[in-house]
């Protein structure tokens, strides 16, 4: 029971932080202290420790001996892989649309983009809906389940998307472009719809180089540069 217990708490504390990555609350290239988490979240340090070696092996978490552990920076190269996973996968769902949709699914899609349309809607609560409406396009093409696996390998994007969103004065754009993709399926337009929806998942890249020129440190470079410790930690 006990070890059932311990491995219960660490699976916990992993998602939780790992949650604290992708919504930014722990940004890129930030120091992580394992005293400091540990006190936040009311555990002992071991379960942090093993959380973030599980982070580091999902590129999330970089750990440098005689240095400290970080989060890892944004990289582009990460990201371009998993939006080219991304995109096959949801342009291949749209292939497999069926000549008559599920009008359930269908419901929960329109309801779901006019909640896209609320005003004052977070950041975090339009993110929600964004990943639970392209979810839904791939369970319309009978490919629902597969979004799981998706999803756990795009962390780099996950953060590239976040601060896109950041970037923006608001999410509405990408409300619209999913309004124009959805009006495409249900209207059986699929040329229309596999354009619509390739321009909507590569704006990332678009976000990726207007945020790098003013804010580079958030993003890995082509090199693997390593934190050094002067009076405080700086990435060289």
């Amino acid at each position: 029971m006990a070890q059932t217990n311990r491995r219960t708490s660490r699976r916990s504390i992993y998602l939780k932080l790992r949650q604290m990555v992708l919504t930014l609350e722990l940004p890129p290239g930030a120091a992580l202290s394992e005293n400091e988490l540990a006190a936040s979240l009311g555990v002992s340090r071991t379960p942090v420790r093993e959380s973030l070696i599980l982070l580091a092996q999902d590129g999330l978490v970089q750990i440098f001996p005689k240095i400290g552990s970080f989060v890892s920076r944004v990289d582009p190269a990460q990201v371009a892989d998993a939006q080219f996973l991304r995109e096959a996968v949801e342009l291949a769902s749209l292939d497999a649309l069926p000549s008559e949709l599920d009008a359930s699914v269908v419901a929960e899609l329109r309801d779901n983009l006019g909640r896209q349309q609320r005003a004052r809607l977070s950041l975090e609560e339009f993110f929600e809906l964004d990943e639970a409406f392209h979810q839904g396009l791939m369970r319309l093409g009978g490919h629902g389940n597969v979004w799981t696996t998706v999803a756990a390998a795009k962390g780099h994007l996950d953060r590239a998307r976040r601060l896109g969103l950041h970037e923006n004065v608001s999410p509405a754009v990408f409300a619209d472009q999913h309004q124009e993709i959805f009006d495409a399926v249900v209207s059986g337009d699929l040329a229309l719809a596999r354009t619509a929806m390739r321009t909507h998942l590569r704006a990332v890249f678009s976000d990726i180089e207007r945020i790098r020129t003013h804010s580079p440190e958030l993003f890995a470079t082509g090199t693997s540069s390593v934190p050094v410790r002067r009076n405080v930690v700086v990435w060289e």
